[in-house]
């Protein structure tokens, strides 16, 4: 059964040529209320945001990444990953994040309703927290980014809550395929610019990319 594995808020801390960041995320054993944000806040509540220009807000309010993609991962850097170590909020199981498209709809226990709403792309604080080299090279390479998400209905999460897909649109394009079309396949691009769902930001770079 697809589910939340665990629910994950941030312990700032210190990194190294950062400064204090909210990327290190602990599961937490109690319920967590699930809100929309302002700009630059997590939709999580006892979840914190330091770098508020790049994250957090609404098409970034929850960061969910898929227990079975962290199992890749360790078998990749050869030491443990927990729950949350991605920086992510929700760890899932069961759950094809990489296949969800934008748009898709979620439904978390018996109250919240999330929107799927763009990858994940790699930044310098991810790479710092990491400490592997070529970080943002590698995760780039694998293209298993991890999924943003909009908060729809608002309300409360634990651990062990299912995740049921709710409604797809019929665009067909997904998390990964917008992620490779930022990245590595360019070719992609012109798929991006007619979904709607899909971050604003996003859309205008795929046009000025395209067009240039």
């Amino acid at each position: 059964m697809a589910s939340v594995i665990s629910v994950n808020v941030a312990v700032p801390r210190l990194v190294d040529g950062i400064g204090m960041s909210g990327i290190d995320k602990q599961p937490t054993p109690v319920p967590v209320t699930i809100a929309v944000p302002g700009d630059g806040d997590s939709g999580v509540g006892g979840d914190e945001i330091f770098e508020k220009d790049v994250h957090g807000g609404i098409d970034q309010a929850v960061y969910a990444y898929a227990r079975e993609d962290l199992d890749t991962w360790q078998d990749d850097v050869g030491r443990p990953l927990s729950n949350g170590h991605f920086g992510e909020n929700l760890t899932t199981g069961g759950v094809d994040v990489t296949g969800a498209l934008i748009g898709e709809r979620w439904r978390i226990g018996a109250e919240v309703e999330l929107e799927v709403s763009s990858p994940r792309l790699p930044c310098n604080t991810f790479a710092r927290w990491m400490d592997e080299p070529r970080w943002v090279k590698r995760f780039t390479s694998r293209a298993l980014p991890g999924a943003y998400l909009r908060v729809v209905a608002p309300g409360t999460i634990r651990a062990g809550d299912a995740v049921e897909v709710v409604h797809r649109p019929a665009h067909g394009l997904t998390i990964g395929d917008t992620f490779r079309a930022l990245t590595i396949e360019p070719a992609l691009l012109p798929r991006l610019i007619d979904v709607e769902e899909l971050p604003a930001y996003m859309r205008e770079r795929a046009i000025r990319r395209t067009t240039s």
